[in-house]
């Protein structure tokens, strides 16, 4: 692993220890919207909390008055009230610094400590309670963003960009990948091959290693992780997960995407390497599913991402056109790797069709939660605690043919759960079952045109948006399943990234990096047409606050709105 020097983002609040001044409560709404903008670049919510704590007054610095007072130093890009850490491991730090540049004492705080608590919790509550709500726009801590359907709350998010408009930052990245980024504060994290040829190969003779299919060149050998800084796209540290990527005809070895709670990151790779790291880049705990439980038996290697629930890492693998291994469902304890459960999950799917390159789905219903599965021929529902199949559908495979492996992931929203399969039939499933479901609890099947192979739809629950793999979008009723518009041609090209919705918009992304930019709702309107690098582009797009970030074959751009 090599590191770079972390860039936590730090706000500086200059203060004298245990004052809190007229001058400060006159400028607290002020403030407070200040704080809020920061908050979208560093996490506020952690400041606000860390001040409280420590008792720390918020007084104005000399020359400041004329601005307002007690108001924060603005600096940084973009007039962002946040300045890079030099240290190592400042992901999310305050730094408290008195008039003198030292943080106050204890001893300083403690006479005037509870009243000013008083005070600053009741000008802090709404600013607290503010970031809160904002916490889930901020993140997008994996792939498909808080709640794994693709959906986003954020507001202010760009229209139109192009390579030099717009852009706030672009990054180099070694090479390609399937992996969507994910983000928890000022950090982002991608997965990716080292640069091509950059270390001696070393997968095994047996498998000899592809350098070329396609016209791609799969990338380097080895497997990384890599962190950047969010507000200015530095590389913060990279990891090396894992050696011999290959080539799986689309993808590589990267495509599953990390998750994060912000305390930790988890990957898998496509030989099943899951590693779980700090978010300084220090390991933590590596499992290896080949070596533990067999060899991954999908024909076109493994790309699911892991789920996070509840402390449990869930990952599923479901195969069979190359094993006569079981498919199945693991949960690894997040914090020490150690087996809580392990599932196997039955199918009589055929030749390829147990395959699957989904990834789980979180349904919360009646207060309890479940893990949904698709592929298979099936979409099953599974207790957390234990892994234990709830309710069973089938319908994905009706004419049970021999080469409906799964792409297209399901999702949650509200009380439906859709499930896309090879392009059709695509089920929606109302939730709440208990056993056989595929009658009792089918609310609509779509067998029409538009629906899509790779990319997983995105839906509000009023509307429900697919792409097809040719960049032809259909607009469905959520409930019913009735067309509303389409299908209708975006910008030409093959898509294999799924859509994402977000402040009114909804936003597909093609092979070829170019984006189109939908009006959400009853009318077919298309906002814009942007284009950046032409390289070959499978990631997801990804949404902070009022950012866009884009991963294409060659860089991770940062993206705003005019």
């Amino acid at each position: 692993m090599s590191s770079g020097a972390a860039g936590g983002a730090v706000l500086r609040l200059h203060h004298r220890p245990g004052e809190l001044t007229a001058c400060n409560i006159g400028h607290l709404a002020d403030c407070k919207g200040r704080l809020a903008a920061a908050e979208r670049e560093t996490g506020v919510a952690f400041l606000a909390g860390e001040m409280l704590r420590q008792g720390c007054g918020t007084s104005c610095p000399s020359g400041t008055r004329r601005r307002g007072a007690g108001q924060p130093s603005l600096s940084g890009r973009d007039g962002a009230a946040v300045r890079e850490s030099g240290g190592h491991g400042g992901h999310g730090a305050a730094d408290f610094q008195g008039e003198s540049g030292a943080p106050p004492s204890r001893d300083q705080t403690r006479g005037k400590g509870m009243s000013m608590l008083s005070t600053l919790t009741a000008f802090l509550a709404p600013v607290l309670l503010a970031t809160s709500a904002l916490g889930a726009q901020e993140n997008w801590p994996q792939w498909r963003g808080p709640d794994g359907n693709g959906v986003s709350a954020a507001e202010g998010l760009p229209t139109n960009w192009s390579q030099t408009e717009n852009v706030v930052w672009a990054t180099a990245l070694p090479s390609w990948s399937g992996g969507t980024p994910v983000i928890w504060g000022n950090r982002i994290f991608v997965t990716s091959a080292s640069e091509t040829d950059s270390v001696t190969p070393t997968a095994p003779a047996e498998q000899p290693r592809q350098s070329r299919g396609g016209g791609r060149d799969p990338g380097g050998e080895s497997l990384l992780l890599i962190c950047f800084s969010k507000s200015d796209g530095r590389e913060l540290w990279r990891y090396q997960l894992d050696v011999g990527n290959q080539l799986r005809r689309k993808h590589n070895d990267t495509s599953p995407s990390p998750v994060t709670d912000g305390e930790h990151v988890w990957v898998a790779t496509g030989a099943g390497v899951v590693t779980a790291l700090d978010m300084e880049g220090k390991r933590i705990w590596r499992r290896e599913l080949q070596k533990e439980y067999g060899p991954l038996g999908m024909n076109f290697g493994y790309a699911s991402s892991p789920l996070l629930h509840e402390g449990r890492l869930i990952l599923q693998v479901l195969h069979g056109q190359l094993t006569d291994d079981p498919s199945y469902i693991v949960a690894f304890d997040a914090l020490t790797g150690k087996v809580v459960w392990r599932q196997e999950r039955p199918t009589d799917a055929v030749a390829e069709s147990p395959d699957a390159y989904t990834t789980p789905a979180l349904l919360e219903h009646g207060g309890k939660s479940q893990i949904v599965i698709s592929g298979g021929d099936y979409v099953t529902g599974h207790d957390p605690l234990s892994g234990r199949e709830v309710w069973r559908a089938g319908g994905l495979n009706p004419e049970r043919r021999g080469n409906y492996r799964v792409v297209g992931s399901p999702f949650v929203v509200g009380d439906m759960i859709y499930a896309p399969t090879r392009k059709r039939p695509l089920l929606a499933l109302r939730a709440g079952g208990t056993g056989e479901v595929t009658d009792s609890h089918l609310v609509w099947k779509w067998e029409g045109a538009g629906a899509p192979d790779v990319p997983t739809p995105v839906s509000d629950g009023k509307y429900f948006y697919m792409v097809d793999d040719k960049g032809l979008v259909t607009c469905l009723s959520a409930p019913a399943g009735t067309v509303v518009w389409g299908p209708e041609r975006t910008a030409l090209g093959t898509v294999s990234a799924s859509p994402i919705l977000a402040d009114g918009k909804v936003y597909f992304i093609n092979e070829n990096a170019v984006t189109t930019v939908l009006a959400a709702g009853p009318r077919f309107e298309a906002l814009a047409t942007n284009e950046l690098d032409g390289s070959y582009t499978l990631s997801s797009p990804a949404v902070s606050g009022s950012r866009l970030f884009l991963r294409t074959g060659t860089h991770l751009y940062c993206i705003i709105s005019e």
